[in-house]
């Protein structure tokens, strides 16, 4: 998996990737689900899908539609319980990372 750190490198290094807009539009919204895939999910989490960790959380939250009804400092606790990262921050970082080097191809 690339990291962040090498995300530029590896792209850089890569031949014919596609043109931003080809993979995603400019006002498009990106569903979360998709960014945290079922892989990702699995590699980094204790949940094989992203709505099954927020049913999980500590909130009324039943999947990723309701995700606002997490409270903030208790989902970073969270994150850091049940996730290889520190909080929710670190967590989407890597999820944004993984989702354009499969977009890429990379």
């Amino acid at each position: 998996m690339v990291r962040e750190s090498d995300l530029a490198e590896v792209a850089a290094e890569a031949d014919d990737l596609p043109h931003p807009r080809d993979v995603v539009g400019e006002h498009e919204e990106i569903p979360v689900e998709e960014i945290f895939d079922q892989p990702f999910m699995q590699e980094h989490t204790d949940f094989e899908i992203f709505d099954e960790m927020v049913a999980a959380s500590p909130s009324d939250a039943e999947d990723a539609a309701e995700l606002e009804l997490v409270p903030d400092g208790s989902w970073d606790a969270f994150v850091a319980e049940t996730t290889v990262f520190e909080d929710e921050e670190a967590m989407v970082f890597a999820a944004r990372d993984h989702w354009v080097e499969t977009q890429l191809g990379l």
